[in-house]
This record gives C-alpha cells, sequence and structure tokens, in this order.
C-alpha cells in the first residue's frame, strides 16, 4: 500500500513548497506513481509552478463535496520516466476563494477531513499510487491539522532561524506527539560552511535532534541559484546534475524507509 506523507512548517519562507514539487518530481523520475496535493489554502502556490495544467476543478470543490477528486487532478506524466505516473491537485488562488476558506467552520473541517481520509482508498488502494504528497499550510491551521491527520508521516521542514526553532518545538509537542505521528526533520537553506565536513555536520544534526526530539531526515545547503529561480522551473526535471537535486534523491530514498 502506498504511503501519504505530508510537508509541514512553523512558519512560511521555509521553502516547504519547493521541496514538495522538486520531491514529486523526483519520485516521479524513479518510475514512482504519486500525486501532490496543495493544502495550503490561505497562500496557494502550485498553481504558479503548473499554471499551464489547469484542471476543471480546484481541490476546494472536491472538500466542498462539488466533485469528486479524478475531476481535480491533472496528470503530469512524462513519457520519459518510465512507469512513473504524476499527478497535482491544484488549490484556487483566486482573492474570493482564500476569503472562502479561510471562514469555513469547524463542522466543515470535519467534513473536509473526511474527504481527505477517503483518498486513502481512491488514490493509493483503486489508483494504486506509491504516494500521496500533501503541501500543507504553515502552523496550526485546521487544514494543515487535516493533513497532518491524514498523513501516514510529516516531513517537518524548517529553517535554523531561532523563531522557527522555538515554534517548531511548540508545533511537534502540541501537535505531532498529541496525534503520536511519526514525523522527521528536513533542515533548509543551511548555510554551506556548517555542512563542510562530517564532523561539524554530525554536531549540527546532533544538536537539532535533542532540540526537537525528531530524527534528522537531512540538511540542504543554501543554494543560490536555487533562491534566485523562484520557483520558475523544477530543478529535479531541469537540471538533474545539480547538487539540489542530489539532496532531492537521498531525501526520497530515507523516505522509502521512513
Amino acid at each position: 500500500m502506498g504511503k501519504i506523507i505530508a510537508l509541514h512548517s512553523y512558519k512560511g519562507g521555509t521553502g516547504k513548497t519547493l521541496l514538495s514539487v522538486n520531491l514529486a518530481a523526483t519520485y516521479a523520475k524513479q518510475g514512482k506513481k504519486l500525486c501532490l496535493l496543495d493544502l495550503d489554502f490561505r497562500a496557494p502556490s502550485l498553481h504558479a509552478v503548473f499554471q499551464k495544467n489547469k484542471s476543471e476543478y480546484w481541490l476546494n470543490d472536491y472538500l466542498n463535496g462539488a466533485c469528486e477528486i479524478d475531476r481535480v487532478l491533472v496528470n503530469l506524466s512524462n513519457p520519459h520516466d518510465g512507469n512513473g505516473r504524476f499527478l497535482v491537485g491544484l488549490a484556487d488562488p483566486a482573492t474570493e476563494a482564500i476569503r472562502e476558506m479561510s471562514a469555513k467552520d469547524r463542522k466543515w473541517e470535519m467534513r473536509a477531513l473526511g474527504r481527505l481520509l477517503s483518498l486513502k482508498n481512491s488514490l493509493l488502494n483503486d489508483m494504486h499510487l506509491d504516494f500521496l504528497i500533501l503541501d500543507t499550510s504553515p502552523g496550526l491551521q485546521y487544514s494543515s491539522i487535516n493533513a497532518i491527520v491524514s498523513a501516514d508521516g510529516v516531513l517537518v521542514v524548517s529553517s535554523i532561524d531561532r523563531s522557527d526553532i522555538k515554534g517548531t518545538q511548540r508545533m511537534i509537542q502540541e501537535l505531532y506527539e498529541l496525534f503520536d505521528k511519526k514525523a522527521g526533520i528536513i533542515l533548509n537553506k543551511v548555510p554551506i560552511e556548517i555542512l563542510s565536513s562530517e564532523k561539524e555536520k554530525e554536531k549540527f544534526f546532533k544538536r537539532f535532534t535533542e532540540l526537537h526530539n525528531l530524527p534528522i531526515i537531512d540538511a540542504i545547503p543554501c543554494f543560490c541559484d536555487v533562491l534566485r529561480a523562484g520557483g520558475t522551473f523544477i530543478f529535479s526535471k531541469e537540471k538533474p546534475e545539480h547538487p539540489f537535486t542530489n539532496a532531492l534523491e537521498k531525501i526520497a530514498k530515507k523516505i522509502d524507509d521512513f
């Protein structure tokens, strides 16, 4: 059976969406079958990456009960990826849609959770996908909590900023431990000199493991060219030899055993 993996963060700007997109593309290149869903309804961003691939319906419509999930999904599969399958479900970026989703009450969120949980059958079982990757809202929004409840495992994307470290600590205690979720941390945008030697890297990992009481999946250096690209293309697809792509391939391998 496939896995549901949620990518989450305490605050925005950690590179969570960039990692979600590139991780999904990495799996597709490896011949995996997967679906990437944008559950960040307060600040949808996947549409900017896949702007030429609009479906008839948004993911908002599915959670509202207006359609089934197959009407939302866009097939981005590349024939060069062998048996790989890459599906994407986008959130509506319109201001009115963001306002509407922000105003949803708890009853709606409970129904939406049921719709999310049903994807385990409709996508993983019926469509035989290997992974369902959920790009969530930062922090403790209802949509993020629903994604975490639905997931088999959570990848927490964090920077080394002090406020991010402290906020992530609180989030782990108040959310992941509450729902007894398997989770691991990806440290992103780490200064390259910190990772310059295995000894320094080991010390760095040990410190964060003790701070968060979670395993460190990996640390990704701060690559200026990745930042400059601004999400205009998928690095793991367009630049297969880039160190960022190599880092994603290592993370994908570790998640297989996650």
